[in-house]
């Protein structure tokens, strides 16, 4: 009998079954659904509507207003005005607007759970996947159905094994683990894959650096990213609120993979994804050292305590380049809170960074921080297509928090490891 991966295992809880197989087309009970601002209930309500059935269970359902909260535009007040009157109408008590990226609320609010599947309108919903949940993001039209019938075809994906082993050398962090693999796979290398991560070096990860690596799974091309259930998932979710008890998924050790791909940490060195492609990825010391105007750390991928405390360790007593401009976005309201008692944004404001709400703002290039015609910008965020963070004329490179803040402190791109 053939052995199982993690999404393998998954799925065949989420259908009823002992067992299912890569290509298998299911009907998955979902556990959670999520819809965000964007491509939520302003879009969902007509074919909702058409159907002509209640939501399944309201209490599965979770709504977050976050990538136009707040709102930069008339338009952007007015979906969000939307969203919110939605809700309400539909009884839904899972409502947060202004709190942050919906992965991280997902995660704060205990709704991203070990060995469930997690669906949004939202191709990042893949960062579930930190806490052995298989998060994925459908289209509206598909969500509709979820609502009226708590569940939804899917195709087992094939999976990816991505093992990582040894010890980080300083100056690395968990976003140059994921452009490295990115950048060797390439951006379609796993479209409607499962990336499935372990190994001693994923182990060793907080929950933060869990979850930008699995966030980041989708720019593979991939269905999820997942990294297996552990006690620090356990720990995670008991500091915010939640006890969980279950059994901790593993692979089979004889699992069926496409590829097997093994890397050493002790050989990675600061990544940094080029202008304008995800998978342009180069070392830092291959980099040229490209002048920049703007710098951001924040979002789902980049704007976790961990990280804004990596990039303030970097800044702390020095100063912004004048010619750049450092923007920091915390990836919740309550890590905002958290780094404020710390003194960690005292630290990133004195040292020149303009400090903003925990929103998805200037990540898509919508509000708060837009990037201007011919600019330069580093980013800690998961997109640098042309046009992602502003002017199509524009220029972003992807790397890690304290890579962008060793690049703000130089105005050009730099290698932290020379701050540490």
């Amino acid at each position: 009998m053939a052995k199982q991966t993690l999404s393998e295992k998954i799925l065949a809880r989420s259908s009823g079954r002992s067992r299912v197989s890569a290509g298998e087309i299911i009907t998955a009970q979902v556990d959670r659904a999520m819809m965000d601002d964007i491509l939520g209930p302003k879009v969902v309500d007509k074919p909702f509507s058409e159907l002509n059935m209640p939501i399944w269970n309201t209490d599965r359902v979770v709504i977050i207003c976050d990538h136009y909260a707040p709102s930069g535009t008339i338009n952007q007040a007015d979906i969000v005005a939307y969203t919110r009157k939605w809700a309400r109408e539909h009884g839904i008590e899972h409502y947060f607007e202004g709190e942050g990226p919906c992965h991280q609320i997902l995660a704060e609010k205990g709704f991203s759970l070990p060995n469930t599947l997690l669906l949004g309108t939202d191709s990042h919903t893949c960062t579930a996947g930190a806490f052995g949940c298989f998060g994925t993001g459908i289209g509206s039209t598909e969500m509709a159905g979820v609502l009226a019938t708590g569940s939804i075809w899917l195709r087992v994906p094939e999976s990816i094994r991505i093992t990582w082993n040894g010890t980080l050398q300083k100056g690395v962090m968990a976003k140059d683990i994921i452009l490295k693999v990115i950048g060797d796979i390439g951006h379609a290398g796993a479209t409607y894959m499962a990336l499935e991560f372990g190994g001693g070096t994923i182990s060793g990860l907080s929950m933060d650096e869990r979850m930008c690596i699995c966030n980041m799974a989708i720019e593979a091309g991939a269905k999820a990213g997942l990294i297996p259930a552990d006690e620090k998932t356990v720990r995670y979710l008991s500091d915010h609120g939640v006890a969980w008890n279950g059994t901790f998924l593993q692979p089979d050790e004889d699992a069926e993979y496409v590829q097997i791909k093994n890397y050493t940490g002790e050989d990675l060195e600061p990544q940094i994804a080029l202008p304008h492609n995800v998978d342009n990825v180069v070392g830092i010391s291959e980099a040229p050292r490209r002048a920049v105007q703007r710098a951001y750390i924040g979002s789902c991928t980049g704007g976790r305590l961990s990280d804004l405390a990596s990039a303030a360790n970097i800044l702390r007593g020095r100063k912004v380049c004048k010619d750049t401009k450092l923007l920091v976005s915390p990836a919740s309201q309550r890590i905002w809170k958290e780094a404020a008692s710390l003194g960690i944004l005292q630290d990133l404001a004195e040292a020149g960074a303009t400090i903003l709400a925990p929103t998805c703002g200037a990540c898509l290039g919508v509000h708060s921080g837009l990037v201007g015609e011919g600019e330069h910008c580093i980013s800690s965020t998961n997109r640098n297509f042309k046009g992602r963070m502003g002017s199509k004329n524009s220029f972003v490179y992807l790397a890690s928090p304290i890579s962008v803040a060793a690049s703000a402190l130089e105005g050009r791109l730099a290698d932290p490891r020379d701050y540490l």
